[in-house]
């Protein structure tokens, strides 16, 4: 991360190298690929507790990512707290009640359709966490000096999907939540001005009778998202 005053280049001998022969690799990717073809974004919870180790291990994973000059412009506020859950939900509903009477144009709740999303959001209270996903706009040092953060949206995706991936690595399932706007958990979660907030992530089991959207099972066959040039 950035530090004040450092603007040498020492290499490092590759602390760590997986590498496997062709054939392992394929099989890796492809085990890999059948493991994320069971991930689903699920709205139906379990009242079951998740341990607070399991979370945070998945926040450790996310902070791993690459990110611009590694500057790592990202936090997570993690939120089990009841209270909390339904203040942030009740923020939520009041801005997707907006989205929903008029903010949203009749192509966007079109396509939203298929996915049966509407103005009440049970996932954020009856989920047993929540994780909310922070942007930093700019980073200070520790005497309060301003300093440029590079590639912000680039890297919080990539730590939010490296987050999205641990999390279902747990055993656990989530919900990319992205009420718009979202400023009020800045100041509810007491994070700073420079971070915005991004995405709600709740976390937990999938309840008993918990379905997903037929429509979200439709994904792009590779040939429309893959271009090879030999």
């Amino acid at each position: 991360m950035y530090r004040r005053g450092e603007v040498g280049y020492r290499p490092l001998a590759l602390p760590d190298r997986i590498q496997l022969d062709p054939a392992e690799s394929l099989r890796a990717v492809e085990d890999f690929l059948a493991f994320m073809r069971k991930r689903h974004s699920v709205r139906q919870y379990s009242a079951q507790p998740v341990d607070e180790a399991v979370i945070a291990a998945c926040i450790a994973a996310a902070g791993t990512a690459p990110s611009g000059a590694n500057h790592q412009p990202w936090h997570f506020a993690a939120i089990a707290n009841p209270e909390m859950k339904a203040r942030i939900r009740a923020a939520a509903e009041a801005e997707e009640r907006a989205f929903y009477q008029g903010g949203a144009g009749d192509e966007w709740l079109a396509a939203l359709e298929p996915i049966g999303t509407g103005c009440e959001k049970p996932h954020l209270t009856d989920a047993p966490w929540l994780i909310v996903i922070f942007a930093q706009r700019w980073g200070t040092t520790e005497d309060g000096a301003r300093y440029k953060n590079y590639y912000v949206p680039e890297s919080v995706g990539i730590a939010t999907g490296m987050l999205i991936a641990a999390i279902h690595h747990a055993g656990l399932v989530c919900l990319e939540h992205t009420p718009n706007p979202m400023a009020f958990l800045t100041g509810m979660l007491g994070r700073p001005a420079q971070e915005k907030p991004v995405m709600i992530l709740p976390v937990g089991y999938p309840a008993a009778a918990a379905t997903v959207p037929a429509a979200a099972k439709r994904k792009k066959p590779l040939a429309e998202i893959l271009s090879v040039f030999r």
